[in-house]
C-alpha cells in the first residue's frame, strides 16, 4: 500500500514555507513540494482558508496553514524524532525563539528584501517568473514591476521605513554574530539535533542568504551561520538519535546574550506594544526600543501568537527554573 503524502503548497522565497518543508525532510514524512503558481491555484483556493502559504493539504483531504501551529500539528502525528527538548525550560526557551523569528526576524528579511533597488527587482523578477511561467521578457519585466511596487509599498506593515532601517539592521546584524557564536562547534541551536527554535530561525536567516544585500553580508561574515542553514535545508534524521539536546547549562553562556540583546530588548518590547496598540484600537503605534522610535501598524496574528505565548508560559512546570532566565534576559516582564 503507498504511503500517505501531504501536499505542500509554498515558494522558495516564503521563509514560512522553507521553514515547513525543512521539517517534513527532517520527520521523513511523505509529501510533495507543490509551487503555488497559476497552474495550481484552483487547487490552493479549495483548501485555504487564506491566501497565504504554506497551505499543506493532507491526506485526509484537509487543509493545514499557518507554519507553527502546522508543525504543531504535525509532531503530534509524528513524535519521534521529537523537536521540542523534554526539559520544560528548554522547551519554552526553544518556542520563545521560534516566536521571535516569525515575528521579528521576518522584519530584518522583509526590510532588506524590499528596501534595496538590487533585492527589490531580483526578487520581484523571481516572484513574476514563478507565478507567470513562459512569458516573454517584456512581459515578464511588466509583471516583475507590478511585483516590485506592490511589496515595496508594504514595508510599513513590518515597520520598516527611513527612520527605523538603522534599528532594523542593527538588529540583524547583531543576531546573525551572536547565533554564529552560539553555534560554534555545535549543529543546531539546542545541541545536536533541530528544536522548533531551529526552524524558526533558519527560515528567515536561509531567505536573507538568497538576497543579494543581506546574502552578500551573511556570506562575508558569518559562514558558520550559513553552513547550519545549508544543514536545516534537510536536516539529517539521524542528528541526535542518542540524545541530542544539551543542558541549559552547556547552552547559556552563548544562549544568554541573544535571548537578552534580541528578545528581550527589542522583540518582546515591540509584541507588547503591538498587543497593547490592538487592544485600544490604536490604527499605528510606536515604541521606543533602546532609545529609538519604532512605529508601524498594529498587526492582529501577533498579538494572537504573543497571547498563545504567554499562556505557553503560565503553563510551564519549571518556573522555579525559568523565571531567573527569563529575568536576566529581560523577557520576563512581558511574559508573566
Amino acid at each position: 500500500m503507498a504511503k500517505a503524502v501531504y501536499r505542500i503548497f509554498g515558494a522558495e522565497l516564503s521563509p514560512y514555507s522553507v521553514k515547513v518543508r525543512s521539517y517534513f525532510r527532517y520527520k521523513q514524512i511523505p509529501h510533495e513540494w507543490v509551487v503555488r503558481d497559476a497552474s495550481t491555484q484552483g487547487e490552493f483556493q479549495k483548501y485555504a482558508k487564506l491566501p497565504l502559504i504554506p497551505l499543506v493539504v493532507a491526506p485526509e483531504d484537509e487543509g493545514l496553514q499557518d507554519s507553527t501551529p502546522i508543525l504543531e500539528k504535525m509532531e503530534a502525528r509524528y513524535p519521534e524524532p521529537a523537536i521540542q527538548p523534554e526539559d520544560p525550560v528548554l522547551a519554552f526557551i526553544s518556542a520563545l525563539l521560534e516566536e521571535y523569528a516569525d515575528e521579528w526576524g521576518n522584519k530584518h528579511m522583509f526590510h532588506y528584501r524590499w528596501t534595496y533597488e538590487p533585492d527589490q527587482i531580483a526578487t520581484a523578477h523571481s516572484i513574476a517568473a514563478m507565478q507567470a511561467p513562459g512569458l516573454e521578457e517584456a512581459q515578464l519585466k511588466a509583471v516583475a514591476d507590478m511585483v516590485r511596487e506592490r511589496m515595496s509599498g508594504r514595508l510599513f506593515f513590518v515597520g520598516s521605513s527611513p527612520e527605523t532601517a538603522p534599528l532594523i539592521e542593527g538588529s540583524m546584524k547583531e543576531a546573525a554574530a551572536l547565533l554564529e557564536a552560539h553555534l560554534n562547534g555545535r549543529a543546531y541551536v539546542l545541541g545536536s539535533r533541530p528544536s522548533f527554535a531551529d526552524f524558526g530561525l533558519y527560515a528567515q536567516f536561509y531567505e536573507m542568504s538568497l538576497d543579494p544585500t543581506a546574502g552578500a553580508y551573511l556570506k562575508e561574515n558569518h559562514p558558520g551561520l550559513l553552513a547550519w542553514c545549508e544543514r536545516m535545508l534537510n536536516p539529517d534524521p539521524k542528528a541526535g538519535k542518542d540524545g541530542g539536546f544539551e543542558s541549559w547549562e552547556s547552552l547559556a553562556g552563548t544562549l544568554i546574550p541573544f535571548l537578552k540583546r534580541e528578545v528581550g530588548a527589542r522583540f518582546l518590547p515591540w509584541s507588547t506594544a503591538n498587543a497593547t496598540a490592538l487592544a485600544s484600537g490604536a490604527e499605528t503605534f510606536e515604541v521606543e526600543i533602546e532609545g529609538g522610535r519604532f512605529a508601524q501598524q498594529p498587526q492582529k496574528y501577533h498579538a494572537r501568537s504573543l497571547k498563545a505565548l504567554k499562556e505557553r508560559y503560565a503553563a510551564s512546570p519549571a518556573k522555579d527554573r525559568l523565571d531567573p532566565i527569563l529575568k536576566e534576559t529581560g523577557c520576563l516582564t512581558y511574559l508573566a
